[in-house]
C-alpha cells in the first residue's frame, strides 16, 4: 500500500515548459512562467496573468487528461458554474511523454482554505444535478470513481485499520456508514460523474463557488462519489442537510454518498498524515462532519 502522495514519474521544470511552448505554441513562449501547484496526478503552471498549463506528472494521468480534453468542451455549456475547458492542447515531445493542456486561469481560493458559505449548499446541489445526466455509451468508465464502492473495499479497510490504531477518527458511526454504503444498491443509471469533487478541486470567491476544477477522473457511473463532497465542503450541518434535500436523493443513494464520504475521508487522512497536512485535515474534517450527522 502506497504511503503518502505518489511520486512524480517525470520532472517538470521551467526549461521543459519553455521547450514545449516554444515548439508547439510559440506565441505563448514569451509569457512569464511560475509554478502554481501540484496534485497527485498533475502540475499546474501559471502562464502570464490569464492562462495556466496542466501537465501530467504520472503516466496514469495521460489518459485522464485526454478525457478532459475530449469531454469538458461538451459538458461545460450545460453547467451553471465555470469549469476549466482546454483552450489549447499539447502533445508529447522529446523527453516529455504526455499530452497537456492550456487553460484559462480562474481566480479563487480552494475550498479547504476558504470554505463556501452555508448558503451555497443549494448551489452545489444544482451544479451536481446539472452534471449528473445520462452519459453516452462511449463515455469513459473508471474503476476508482463512479464505480461500485466495493472496488475500494480492500484498500479502504486496510487504511481504516491503520487509522483506528493511531487516531480517533474511525468511530462506530463511521464504520456503520461504510458498511451501509457498501450494502446499498446502485439505483441510478450510468450518469456523468466529475469524479474528484474534494475541497482542493473547488474554488471559492467571496464565500461563493467560483469554479470546479480538476476533471481528470471524469467518467460515467454512480454519482454518489460526487455527492460525498457535501461532507467535504460544508461545516454547517444545516448546509449539509440543505444540499441533500435540494439534490433529492433516494435512501440508497444517500447511503452510498455517505460511504463515499468515508472513502474520501479515510484516503485523505491516511495518506495526508504522511506528507500532506492539508489533505490530512480535509480527511479528518470529512469524517468528523459525517460522524456528527450520524450521532
Amino acid at each position: 500500500m502506497t504511503q503518502g502522495s505518489p511520486a512524480a514519474e517525470v520532472d517538470i521544470t521551467e526549461s521543459l515548459v519553455r521547450d514545449l511552448l516554444q515548439t508547439q505554441h510559440p506565441d505563448l513562449a514569451g509569457l512569464p512562467v511560475r509554478f502554481a501547484g501540484e496534485g497527485w496526478d498533475n502540475v499546474m503552471v501559471r502562464l502570464g496573468d490569464d492562462l495556466v498549463l496542466r501537465l501530467p506528472r504520472r503516466t496514469v494521468a495521460d489518459q485522464l487528461l485526454r478525457n478532459e480534453q475530449r469531454w469538458l468542451p461538451q459538458l461545460a455549456p450545460r453547467l451553471p458554474l465555470p469549469v476549466p475547458v482546454p483552450l489549447r492542447t499539447g502533445q508529447p515531445q522529446d523527453g516529455y511523454p504526455y499530452v497537456w493542456s492550456v487553460l484559462r486561469w480562474i481566480e479563487g481560493e480552494t475550498a479547504d482554505l476558504t470554505p463556501p458559505d452555508a448558503s451555497e449548499a443549494p448551489v452545489l446541489a444544482g451544479f451536481l444535478k446539472s452534471l449528473h445526466r445520462l452519459a453516452p455509451d462511449d463515455a469513459p468508465s473508471s474503476d476508482v470513481r463512479g464505480c461500485p464502492l466495493s472496488n475500494k473495499l480492500e484498500d479502504i479497510e486496510r487504511r481504516m485499520a491503520l487509522l483506528a490504531e493511531e487516531t480517533h477518527a474511525i468511530t462506530p458511526e463511521i464504520r456503520q456508514a461504510w458498511g451501509a454504503g457498501l450494502a446499498a444498491p446502485i439505483d441510478l443509471p450510468r450518469l456523468w460523474v466529475a469524479g474528484d469533487v474534494h475541497a482542493r478541486n473547488v474554488l471559492v470567491r467571496n464565500g461563493r463557488f467560483a469554479a470546479f476544477i480538476d476533471w481528470g477522473d471524469i467518467c460515467a457511473g454512480d454519482p454518489a462519489s460526487d455527492l460525498a463532497s457535501i461532507w467535504g465542503l460544508f461545516e454547517s450541518a444545516d448546509a449539509r442537510r440543505a444540499a441533500i434535500d435540494a439534490y433529492g436523493m433516494s435512501d440508497a443513494t444517500l447511503a452510498r454518498a455517505r460511504g463515499w464520504a468515508v472513502m474520501y475521508g479515510v484516503l485523505l487522512l491516511e495518506t495526508g498524515r504522511h506528507d500532506h497536512p492539508r489533505h490530512a485535515k480535509m480527511g479528518a474534517d470529512t469524517l468528523r462532519r459525517l460522524n456528527a450527522d450520524l450521532t
